[in-house]
C-alpha cells in the first residue's frame, strides 16, 4: 500500500468541494467502486487515543486500530485487484462523523464509541475493543472516587461522551463540579498535567496511553468507579455495505486466527513506540466475550446486562 499524509485543511476544504460535486462520484458510499476508480482510500486516524490510533510524528501512525485497518485496507487491495495509495486524515472527536458521513474518510480507525445515537448516522464494524470509562488523577492528589470532585476542575474532550457519563453517576448526583471542554485527548491530560483540572474523564486506555508517554508516569493514576462500558469500533459509512462487509469479514479472520489477540498483546501489553512504554492493560473478560461473539451491538446493549 502506498501510503500518504493529507493535512486537515487540505481534506476539509476538500471535502466542502465534494459535497458540492455530482452524485455520481462525491456521494457514492461504496468505497470498493470508488477507490477502485480513483486509486486511494482515505483512513481517519487519531492523534492521542491511546494505543488505539496515536501519531509518531511526521505524518506517521500506528497503534491497534490503526494496524487492524492496515489489514482491512490490504484485503480491500485483493477485493478491487491493485495496489492503492492509502491517505490519512488526522480526525477529532468532534469532526470524525461528519468526515465519514460526507465521504472525506473512508475508514475511521480511532477510538469510537459505538452507541444508537451515531447508529443512526454511522455504520460500525463489528466490535474489537470494549472500554471502560473512568478518570485518571494526580498521584498525590488525594483523589479516588466520584464524590471527591465537588468544587474541583474535570476536563474532557469536546465530542465524547464521558462527563454525561459522570453526571449520570448516582454518586455524582449532589456534586458540583466544573466541566471543561478540550480540543483532543493530548489539550485534555495536558490540563491535568497543568493543574488547571484536577480530574480527566474518559475511556481507561486512552487514560493510559497519555499516562504511559507522559513525561514523569508515575506521577498520575486511574482511579473511581467505572462510569460506563461502551463497544469502541472502527467507522465506515452507514450505506458502505461491501466495506462494512469486508471489513468484519477481516476482523472475523483476525479472531480466529489469533491474529487479533496477538495485535492486542503488541499494543497493550509490550513496549510500543515512540518511547518504548508499556500501557498495561490486560485483556478484560468483556473484550474475551466480544471477540467470541463478534457483532456492532451498540452501547446500550452492554447497559441491559
Amino acid at each position: 500500500m502506498k501510503k500518504q499524509l493529507l493535512t486537515p485543511i487540505l481534506l476539509t476544504l476538500a471535502g466542502l468541494f465534494w459535497a458540492g460535486m455530482s452524485p455520481t462520484f462525491a456521494e457514492s458510499t461504496d468505497t470498493l467502486e470508488k477507490s477502485k476508480t480513483s486509486g486511494f482510500v482515505t483512513m481517519g486516524v487519531r492523534d492521542s487515543s491511546g494505543a488505539l490510533s496515536y501519531t509518531l510524528g511526521d505524518g506517521k501512525y500506528a497503534g491497534y486500530h490503526y494496524e487492524i485497518c492496515q489489514r482491512i485496507i490490504a484485503n480491500l487491495e485483493k477485493a478491487v485487484g491493485k495496489k492503492l495509495e492509502t491517505k490519512y486524515l488526522s480526525v477529532t472527536s468532534q469532526n470524525r462523523i461528519p468526515l465519514v458521513q460526507n465521504g472525506t474518510v473512508d475508514i475511521e480507525c480511532g477510538s469510537t464509541t459505538n452507541n444508537l445515537a451515531r447508529q443512526k448516522d454511522v455504520a460500525f464494524v463489528v466490535t474489537t475493543y470494549v472500554e471502560e470509562v473512568r478518570m485518571a488523577v494526580k498521584a498525590n492528589s488525594g483523589i479516588t472516587s466520584i464524590d471527591q470532585l465537588n468544587g474541583r476542575n474535570v476536563v474532557t474532550t469536546t465530542g465524547t461522551t464521558s462527563v454525561q457519563h459522570l453526571r449520570k453517576h448516582e454518586r455524582a448526583a449532589n456534586i458540583d463540579f466544573k466541566e471543561i471542554y478540550a480540543k483532543d485527548h493530548a489539550e485534555s491530560f495536558l490540563m491535568l498535567e497543568s493543574g488547571r483540572a484536577d480530574a480527566f474523564v474518559m475511556d481507561g486506555q486512552i487514560l493510559a496511553g497519555n499516562i504511559a508517554n507522559a513525561k514523569t508516569p508515575t506521577d498520575f493514576k486511574i482511579v473511581g468507579e467505572v462510569l460506563s462500558v461502551e463497544p469502541i469500533a472502527i467507522m465506515v459509512r452507514k450505506e458502505d455495505v461491501a466495506l462494512k462487509k469486508l471489513a468484519d469479514n477481516t476482523v472475523r479472520d483476525l479472531a480466529k486466527s489469533g491474529e487479533l489477540a496477538k495485535l492486542y498483546d503488541k499494543w497493550f501489553l509490550q513496549p510500543i513506540p515512540p518511547k518504548n512504554t508499556r500501557v498495561g492493560l490486560p485483556l478484560s473478560e468483556t473484550t474475551k466475550a466480544a471477540w467470541a461473539n463478534l457483532n456492532d451491538k451498540p452501547m446500550e446493549d452492554y447497559a441491559k446486562k
